[in-house]
């Protein structure tokens, strides 16, 4: 059963992935309703792999490479609802969801058995620290596909390219202020996440923090994003060089989640 719904999900997002990309070049308002509903769709059959995984294990499905992309993933699409409600900007899917598709097809090829939890990891952090990582990640992703439409945008302007896309692509000034925001949600989430995480070491190990790879890098994506909000507060980086920055930081994000698993040996690497 729970193959068939991450299927089912993965056909959605494909889809949606379809519409997202012909979306850039004759999107319509149908396109984009369209675009929401099969998402909507592909999210409600990820819910219910998510929650049949959670019943089979009696833990929240972070444990594996599988699964752990696929929550990811999970958490992306989350973020996109929250950004589709508050700003009404479909475009902005065609620059989110597609990256959805792409962590869920690495997801489909990786194990999906499900191992046994080992003694350390038996323990109510492990959905606390695990749900506030992945949702602080989230929001760096959708940042990331924020900066990467503010510097379309800005090369339409500069380029006085202003037809086809750029009509429908939001103002430079929105686009900086969803960045902005994105941030300030991811920023707080990752530092709660790294809290409860050495919280739990303290428990589990007794020592609160052991240098592990992960927890490394953690901590530098924690100082990178913290000065992106720094010089965007003091030195008044805003628009193109908060976006870079955005896209950086995500990239440094990619290879703490897939870089330490497979490149470094750490405590957190998943099977």
């Amino acid at each position: 059963m729970g193959t068939i719904l991450f299927e089912l999900a993965l056909t959605c997002y494909f889809a949606v992935t379809i519409i997202a990309v012909t979306g850039l070049f004759r999107g319509t308002r149908e396109s984009s309703r369209l675009m929401l509903i099969v998402t909507w769709a592909g999210f409600l059959l990820h819910s219910a792999n998510i929650i049949y995984r959670y019943a089979a294990a009696g833990h929240l499905p972070i444990t594996s490479m599988h699964e752990a992309t696929s929550f990811f993933a999970w958490c992306i699409v989350l973020i996109f609802f929250f950004l589709e409600y508050r700003y009404r900007i479909g475009i902005i899917g065609s620059f989110i969801l597609p990256l959805v598709f792409i962590l869920m097809l690495s997801s489909s090829v990786l194990p999906r058995g499900m191992q046994p939890l080992s003694p350390v990891l038996k323990s109510y952090w492990l959905g606390i620290h695990t749900f506030l990582a992945f949702l602080g990640n989230a929001a760096f992703a959708v940042a990331f596909g924020i900066g990467i439409m503010y510097l379309l945008q800005e090369h339409y302007l500069k380029s006085k390219h202003t037809h086809g896309l750029f009509k429908r692509l939001p103002s430079i000034q929105v686009l900086d202020e969803i960045n902005y925001k994105l941030i300030t949600l991811g920023f707080p989430l990752l530092t709660l996440a790294i809290i409860s995480g050495a919280l739990w070491a303290e428990s589990a190990w007794g020592s609160y923090w052991r240098w592990d790879p992960k927890e490394t890098w953690s901590l530098i994506t924690w100082f990178v994003y913290a000065l992106i909000l720094h010089v965007r507060l003091t030195a008044g980086w805003r628009g193109k060089r908060a976006a870079i920055l955005s896209i950086i930081g995500f990239i440094i994000v990619l290879f703490t989640f897939f870089g330490v698993n497979f490149a470094l040996k750490s405590l957190h690497s998943f099977s």
